[in-house]
């Protein structure tokens, strides 16, 4: 074992000439890369959650009908080719050959109209979004698969990626209660990693899949996700060639930035660009005080987002100015011409004048009322802008307790039983709004039995109809004019507060090679990266 931790402090010390030498080189086959990420996930089938460590993993061990390039135009994955009839109702794919689940059973059209049907559409918390109008799928042959949708749905071919549709073996799932199926958390797919074990606590090992349907693919021969509860001993870790990467937010940002300056490590950039990212604090919007929109308008303007940006996340990210990003500026969804600014002068005496407004007049000791923010279980820092919260609502008259909750304990009370008034979060907007953003205030995702939904329990009948319009809505033009008017409602009522359009960088060991090839970054299948030996 001392033997090879020194061979790995080694290739750290030479890892500048390496990155050096290598640069232009042809992948090199073999080898292993450890990952830590945080907190350790629930389950490690991504069609049953979108929890951010699920996915990190389950898109090495799942694909997708589609990829994309780091322009956003879809490429084929399980899917060779694809025809949309000139109505836009009826969408064919030609799916890949002699494509092989990991059992050794032959993948189909089967599994597909099985896995986006009766698992994505009903389970996935994007499922409804990203499907929306597919009514159903025809499998003529085992090659084909046609989706019939009820209407045009402009952002279908958007949402087929292995991080947001997983084709899942129909074989092993139908007949049963999935989210108690073994093959959760013992999965087999046809991406370019098997599942081999979950040791809990610790970590989960992937393998190469030697009969990837991509010819010589994956370089690896093994990925190991590390869990370790303490942020300085991950840190730690990373510097010491231990880990090669450190996915955002299992390291303080103060850290990354110095860890960073080192020579054997960089900060792997870019590779969120299809995630388009927002970290948000979600309202309770059923329970008082925040059943007031003068009292979630305070609250938005008590807080200081670039303070937030600046000294909790060390820059990593900007102010956001409302749930659709600026990510997506290029396809004109984006704007924030009109959008209420809370990041004003006088916004305190804007907040504590709405306080005022809203019945809540200060006590003796200062305060108005008081709320619970349970903070996100993923990694310190959470806690230390839940500190910041703590301050800044003070300030207007709202005491706050923080709350820390293990994972599974914090999705079940916040997400199954609505049992918070403050949560924070970050959500995966994705490249059109109507696939990641839709679902965080469309009505008809309030359900108890899927996180990661409408949490916040908002009903708004003229956002529902904006966004119901935006889904059959052709002309860009004018479904761009519905997302300015859902950026402008949503700012304005205030069932969310968002507060950063984040960089999703992560830590690496330059060691490590082509880490971020697609818009996905580490939420693709990383077949292409290798490493330098």
């Amino acid at each position: 074992m001392k033997s090879v931790q020194r061979l790995r402090h080694l290739a750290c010390a030479l890892a500048v000439v390496l990155a050096t030498t290598t640069a232009g080189a042809a992948p090199q086959p073999g080898g292993t890369v450890v990952i830590t990420t945080s907190p350790e996930p629930a389950l490690i089938t991504n069609a049953l959650s979108s929890a951010p460590t699920t996915a990190e993993l389950a898109t090495k061990i799942f694909d997708g009908l589609l990829e994309y390039d780091m322009n956003l135009q879809p490429k084929p994955s399980l899917a060779e080719s694809w025809t949309v009839s000139p109505d836009g109702k009826k969408v064919t794919f030609k799916l890949r050959d002699g494509v092989k689940w990991h059992d050794g059973k032959p993948f189909s059209s089967a599994d597909v109209q099985f896995s986006l049907l009766k698992v994505i559409k009903e389970y996935h918390p994007r499922g409804k979004g990203n499907l929306g109008p597919v009514t159903s799928i025809d499998a003529p042959d085992a090659r084909t698969a046609v989706l019939n949708l009820e209407y045009a749905y402009p952002p279908l071919l958007m949402g087929l990626s292995s991080l947001e549709a997983p084709i899942v073996p129909r074989h092993l799932y139908e007949g049963t209660d999935f989210r108690n199926n073994p093959a959760v958390n013992q999965p087999i797919g046809t991406g370019p990693f098997k599942f081999v074990k979950w040791e809990k606590g610790n970590f989960i090992e992937l393998a190469r899949n030697e009969n990837y349907w991509r010819p010589g693919r994956p370089y690896l021969d093994r990925l190991i996700f590390r869990f370790i509860a303490d942020g300085a001993t991950r840190a730690a870790a990373v510097e010491r060639g231990e880990i090669d990467v450190a996915t955002f937010g299992t390291i303080n940002p103060v850290e990354m930035r110095r860890l960073e300056k080192l020579p054997n490590l960089t900060i792997a950039k870019g590779g969120y660009e299809a995630i388009a990212p927002v970290m948000m604090l979600e309202l309770n919007v059923k329970r008082a005080p925040l059943d007031d929109k003068r009292v979630r308008q305070a609250i938005a303007y008590a807080i200081d987002r670039n303070f937030i940006t600046k000294n909790v996340w060390y820059g990593f990210g900007k102010p956001a100015v409302g749930p659709i990003s600026s990510f997506v500026k290029a396809s004109g969804a984006y704007t924030d011409q009109g959008v209420i600014k809370f990041d004003v002068k006088d916004r305190l005496e804007i907040a504590n004048r709405l306080l005022d407004e809203a019945g809540l007049k200060r006590g003796a000791n200062g305060m108005r009322t008081k709320i619970i923010h349970d903070v996100s279980p993923f990694g310190e820092d959470y806690r230390r802008m839940g500190e910041y919260l703590k301050q800044a609502l003070a300030r207007v008259g709202i005491e706050v307790e923080l709350r820390s909750r293990d994972y599974p304990t914090f999705v079940r009370q916040v997400h199954n039983e609505y049992d918070f008034h403050m949560t924070s979060t970050w959500s995966i907007g994705m490249a059109d709004p109507t696939l990641g953003v839709q679902r965080q205030t469309w009505s008809k995702m309030i359900n108890p039995k899927v996180p990661f939904g409408n949490v916040s329990q908002y009903v708004n009948p003229e956002v529902d109809k904006r966004w119901e319009a935006a889904q059959t809505e052709t002309d860009r033009a004018k479904r761009n004019q519905l997302f300015h008017e859902l950026q402008r409602l949503l700012v304005d009522d205030s069932p969310i507060i968002w507060l950063m359009e984040m960089d999703l960088v992560a830590v690496q060991n330059r060691r490590v090679n082509d880490l971020i090839t697609s818009p996905l970054g580490l939420r693709g299948g990383l077949y292409d990266t290798w490493v330098s030996r």
